[in-house]
């Protein structure tokens, strides 16, 4: 029995490892093929902001779900430790007695290989077969893999493969600067956005197409406008525009959905409702909108809390509440008596502009005979109080 082993960080895992996975079992033709994640790889501290073990472990078998024939295995995970290669052999050769395994490295891991633990001991009890990681790299393979042969009777293989086009660190950086979404398998992406590992941030063109696909096609010119005049308060008010695109673009995910079903959500995520909300889908999609955002999108507190309160308000808002609030409000698809004085007023007095889009909401509801909630009737108290100080 022919067993193939490719093992790594997986840190996090992409299509170029299962591309590498792909080759070597083209060219290697194994009964099995085992892909390893690390618990702890002893060669290389893992980056700040990297996920756990099972986490990683997790990915790695979302990354290799198109490839039947590998088997995700958490054998190093259980063990726990600093991953030792030579340990996951021992293992292998108990669970598959007389198995010739075969080990799967890049070019960096095997000039490498002398330094790693029992290596003499590996040689002597696996086939190495070197993939190529880069351009131009084959020759640096064919001259340590003939040293190893010469020098320790290794057996090492050069598997004739294309390099692989990116590698983990690459993708580390892409998804910290909001890209990586064309890259990653989509599965993989969308957990990781959802952790919100590596300090991964949503690709924008990603997050509009999942918003939107949220919402009925008719809201779907509103967020754009929500999106475009946040992005542009947030520049005038030294906000971070990046959050309030993000806060703009998921404001209105639950927005569609009917009363019974914003109340299901309100029940799977422990919301608790007043007697007002418990009978208005108006008031319940910004409390679902943003638990929802927070599930799917691993949204951090400043946005969470942007979308939560953008429907009623509430005193003494966050610069970023206060953003979105005002931006759901004058985003150019809106037409109503005193626009345009709460347009100009959030560009040159936001708490007065709050104070005035509070007062035209009341209004507005009181003209159809709607309770209005506590928070708005605060709201309101609050910066009316605020910009009487502010004249005084």
């Amino acid at each position: 029995m022919r067993i193939a082993v490719f093992g790594g960080s997986f840190n996090p895992p992409h299509p170029g490892h299962v591309r590498a996975a792909r080759a070597a079992c083209e060219a290697l033709r194994p009964d099995k093929l085992i892909v390893i994640p690390a618990a702890d790889p002893p060669h290389k501290a893992l980056p700040a902001c990297s996920p756990g073990p099972e986490e990683r472990l997790y990915l790695t078998r979302l990354a290799f779900s198109a490839m039947p024939e590998a088997e995700v295995s958490d054998i190093e995970i259980l063990r726990s430790g600093e991953s030792y290669t030579a340990d996951t052999v021992a293992q292998l050769q108990a669970a598959y007695p007389g198995a010739d395994i075969i080990l799967i490295v890049g070019t960096d891991m095997l000039l490498y290989f002398e330094k790693w633990n029992r290596f003499r001991w590996l040689l002597n009890n696996v086939t190495v077969a070197a993939l190529s990681r880069e351009d131009g790299d084959s020759r640096e393979i064919s001259e340590y893999s003939a040293y190893l042969r010469e020098e320790y009777g290794a057996n090492v293989l050069f598997v004739d493969s294309p390099p692989l086009p990116m590698s983990s660190s690459q993708l580390r950086e892409l998804l910290r600067a909001r890209s990586g979404a064309d890259v990653l398998a989509p599965e993989v992406y969308g957990r990781i956005i959802k952790t919100r590992d590596y300090g991964a941030k949503p690709q924008f063109s990603w997050l509009r197409e999942h918003a939107y696909g949220m919402l009925k096609p008719g809201r779907i010119a509103h967020v754009k406008g929500c999106e475009a005049q946040a992005v542009s308060l947030a520049r005038r008010w030294g906000a971070d525009a990046d959050s309030a695109a993000e806060a703009a673009i998921l404001h209105d995910i639950t927005k569609k959905l009917v009363l019974s079903e914003q109340l299901l959500l309100c029940g799977k995520y422990g919301i608790i409702v007043d007697s007002l909300e418990a009978e208005s889908a108006k008031l319940l999609h910004a409390r679902t909108g943003a638990a929802l955002a927070r599930d799917l999108f691993g949204i951090p507190d400043d946005i969470y809390d942007a979308i939560r309160w953008h429907t009623t308000g509430r005193p003494a808002m966050a610069l970023l509440e206060k953003i979105i609030y005002l931006a759901d409000y004058i985003e150019p698809n809106r037409d109503f008596e005193e626009l345009e004085s709460l347009r100009r007023l959030s560009y040159t007095n936001i708490d007065e502009a709050m104070a005035l889009g509070l007062k035209l909401s009341l209004k507005d509801l009181r003209a159809y005979d709607v309770r209005p909630h506590g928070a708005t009737v605060s709201a309101l108290e609050y910066y009316e109080g605020a910009a009487e100080t502010a004249a005084e």
